[in-house]
């Protein structure tokens, strides 16, 4: 939860600087998803080609960590301003040369700016709140990923109705731009950028030869792949099962932004109360049961709504958990942790990616099936995770 004292008044306007700014690249990053067939329209592609295009993008998510070190080294403002300017620049190519190509570059850039800035933000996050009440400090900037499937989406969605798949790019670059500024202007630079002073490889290879960060990195691997093989086909399950409608496909991303908005709302409230390992193991549990039922709610629009809406909250609810655990693992290489963390969700989203047409071709059910296996898998991995308490988590 926003700090709520008189000495974090300045933190509070940066948290709420860093929600918009995660709401502008959630919105483009998450804008394909439900609306997926008129993308594909538009581009003149099919569903599977975009399914590898999307794995690409996936892909590139993993030079996060190898940028994102360089928030260790020359401080997290540095970090996050590169990512911010990583996205503007993908948006606005894209508007001005658009073409399946450009698009598959822009989404790149959009992967790769969002693989830099989080862990930048979250570093910077953690720097300055304590362990025991980061929970909800890092729960309130995920509730972009809520407005962002509830504002943007819908504005998306119209821009794309009225004009062309185009617009959306020029509105989101635009918006990129303004707030870059904005992050220029508002955030101090860091006193002491590097605690350690490390070379990249070095913190590299001291993250990814501890052994409870690989295990957490693992976890999240498994249970962003099993989201993804649902997340990539829910648009066209809904337009199979009720047929393509701009306003069906507006519901669902209402709906889904706002399970997210419960899901981020009840992690700011009982987070750190229920902690954060108990919170993820209770999180796929009950997202291995949504994805059991999810297939079968085809024949009713209001309970597929429903269980998508239950799929999103669980999934969610295990997402910032696993953030919030995995900011404690190894706090002397804290961002890179978190890269290299958001690195290992992009390629459980790449594999997820891959696999999601080829499952959906044979039914529905059998990507939701993929995604428990997926995260029963995931839970065998957070039982290996441990903590390396900071001093200043205490």
């Amino acid at each position: 939860m926003i700090q709520s004292n008189t000495k974090t008044k300045t933190l509070n306007l940066e948290i709420i600087l860093f929600t918009l700014i995660r709401t502008v690249i959630n919105s483009s990053y998450r804008m394909v998803y439900p609306l997926l067939p008129l993308f594909a329209a538009g581009l003149g592609v099919s569903i599977a080609e975009l399914g590898i295009a999307f794995s690409i993008r996936s892909f590139l998510g993993v030079l996060g960590p190898f940028l994102a070190v360089y928030a260790d080294i020359r401080g997290r403002k540095s970090g996050m301003l590169l990512g911010l300017g990583l996205f503007t620049i993908g948006t606005v190519f894209v508007a001005i040369w658009p073409s399946f190509f450009t698009f598959i570059v822009a989404s790149s850039l959009v992967e790769l700016g969002n693989g830099v800035f989080n862990p930048s933000m979250q570093a910077y996050l953690s720097d300055r709140v304590p362990y025991e009440k980061r929970g909800a400090v890092l729960s309130f900037t995920e509730l972009s990923w809520a407005l962002a499937f509830i504002i943007g989406i819908p504005i998306v969605g119209f821009l794309i109705e009225k004009y062309n798949w185009t617009s959306p790019y020029i509105f989101l670059g635009a918006l990129g731009l303004l707030l870059f500024v904005l992050l220029i202007i508002r955030i101090p630079k860091d006193v002491n950028p590097s605690r350690e002073k490390q070379a990249l490889l070095g913190n590299l290879r001291k993250v990814l030869t501890f052994w409870p960060a690989l295990a957490g990195m693992l976890m999240g691997f498994f249970f962003t792949g099993a989201n993804e093989l649902v997340n990539l086909v829910f648009g066209v399950w809904i337009n199979d099962s009720f047929g393509l409608a701009f306003a069906t496909l507006t519901a669902a991303s209402i709906v889904i932004g706002s399970s997210e908005l419960i899901s981020e709302l009840l992690s700011v409230f009982v987070l750190d109360k229920l902690g954060k390992r108990r919170a993820i193991l209770l999180a796929l549990i009950l997202n291995c049961v949504s994805s059991l039922l999810l297939p079968l709610t085809a024949k009713n629009l209001t309970l597929a709504l429903l269980g998508l809406g239950f799929f999103y909250i669980t999934f969610e609810f295990a997402l910032i958990s696993g953030l919030t655990m995995m900011s404690e693992v190894l706090p002397s290489a804290r961002a890179t942790v978190m890269a290299a963390t958001l690195a290992a969700f992009s390629l459980g989203r790449m594999l997820g990616s891959l696999a999601s047409p080829s499952l959906y071709g044979i039914g529905f059910w059998a990507a939701c099936l993929g995604a428990v296996l997926l995260n029963i898998v995931s839970l065998f991995f957070l039982t290996q995770v441990r903590l390396k308490l900071s001093a200043s988590a205490h």
